[in-house]
């Protein structure tokens, strides 16, 4: 008995061994990213809580500063100094707002720049 020869081969499919190197350098290199990128992103917001604290609890701009520093120590903030803090009076509330910027080395020449910048509310 002759089998059918009609019947067509199935063709491959799947990733060539390039692709998978490709695939895994692009996710080594977001695992890299993120890896540096998280602790800048909670330093964030403990900058962010320390500030709300600190509008909150100080009366005088010593005070709040003071406060800042307090909170600054423990949550080990190093990107904002309480002497980089503006604060201003908006009507009956004080406000404290922050700017800053941090950086992660890429390759060479190339760096990711992260931009941050808030105020209490």
């Amino acid at each position: 008995m002759r089998r059918n020869q009609s019947v067509s081969r199935s063709r491959q499919r799947g990733l060539s061994f390039i692709g998978v190197i490709f695939i895994g350098l692009i996710a080594v290199a977001a695992f890299a990213i993120g890896g540096q990128s998280v602790p800048i992103f909670l330093e964030y917001q403990a900058i962010g809580k320390a500030a709300g604290k600190a509008a909150r609890e100080g009366s005088t701009v010593a005070d709040i500063r003071n406060v800042y520093e307090r909170a600054a120590a423990i949550d080990n903030i190093s990107s904002v100094q309480a002497k980089d803090l503006e604060i201003t009076k908006r009507g009956d509330k004080t406000v404290v707002s922050f700017k800053y910027s941090r950086e992660i080395a890429l390759a060479g020449p190339a760096f990711l720049v992260y931009r941050f910048e808030g105020q209490t509310k």
